[in-house]
């Protein structure tokens, strides 16, 4: 297999923590990026947005010691993920930006297989993959989540649901800065990004491997139901109405199955929506 070329070899992971996250999950998630990759990265930027506890900055600076490259960002009060990441982009050093969970795990070859694709399709802004669900250890698995891969695929996909796995992917700095880097949206950052980019016609791509083993929790479909969550889904959907990637019976389709799965469905049936229909 031909050598990476020096262009491609120096990128960014960006990460956010705050204080709820658990400092083992942490730990691996870091582990997973750095040390355990088959190509490491240049630079971590790990923003801790806001007060965290002892334990959590234990683990910061334990991971410091053993990985040099890891470059704390700081954020006096808790501003949630789409500030956090505004402020880490900033931060980040290289055109190539890998992003990551802090309590998932990234298989060992995920950013070689990334740097080896943009090497090859340089035109494309945003790469991701495809994600194993698990529960307490990676070999429980307990669902997957699969997104389109081909640039025609994505730009159908995009009007009905987020077309990438956040935590999976790699995107060119330049564009997503373009674009007026990540901003605050409740449970929907990423979305946001991905159809602020659509609408100024960058190009994305899916790698069809699984990228990165996401730990799941028992009440992961309560978090994706509720009045808020529902209204954060309709600014979206009015959004995308507004900017002409959907008509009006998209935008009352799209409406219409977030207010019954969000608001009408009890957590359990709402899992098996989410399986069957959100899932793959």
């Amino acid at each position: 297999m031909p050598a990476i070329i020096d262009k491609y070899k120096k990128f960014s992971v960006l990460m956010s923590v705050y204080k709820n996250d658990k400092p083992e999950f942490l730990y691996c998630a870091i582990k997973s990026v750095t040390l355990l990759q088959t190509l490491q990265p240049s630079e971590v930027i790990l923003v801790i947005d806001g007060p965290i506890s002892v334990e959590l900055n234990n683990c910061i600076k334990m991971l410091m010691e053993e990985i040099p490259y890891i470059r704390p960002i700081r954020l006096l009060e808790n501003k949630g993920l789409g500030n956090a990441l505004y402020e880490g982009l900033l931060a980040c050093s290289f055109e190539i930006v890998m992003r990551m969970d802090s309590d998932d795990i990234s298989v060992p070859n995920r950013f070689e297989k990334q740097i080896r694709y943009m090497e090859m399709h340089p035109d494309v802004s945003v790469l991701g993959g495809q994600i194993s669900e698990f529960i307490d250890t990676e070999d429980n698995v307990v669902g997957y989540r699969v997104v389109p891969q081909t640039p025609e695929e994505i730009a159908h996909v995009i009007k009905w649901r987020c077309p990438f796995n956040h935590m999976s992917v790699a995107f060119l700095r330049s564009c997503v800065m373009n674009s007026g880097n990540y901003q605050d949206w409740f449970w929907n950052e990423d979305y946001y990004l991905w159809i602020r980019m659509f609408l100024a016609e960058c190009k994305f791509a899916n790698l069809p491997n699984i990228l990165v083993n996401v730990r799941v929790g028992k009440d992961m479909y309560a978090r994706r139901g509720g009045m808020r969550y529902f209204k954060s889904e309709v600014r979206l959907q009015k959004y995308m109405l507004d900017n002409s990637i959907i008509n009006s019976k998209v935008f009352l389709v799209n409406v219409l199955v977030r207010f019954m799965v969000q608001l009408l469905l009890p957590n359990k049936v709402r899992g098996w929506f989410f399986q069957k229909f959100a899932r793959s």
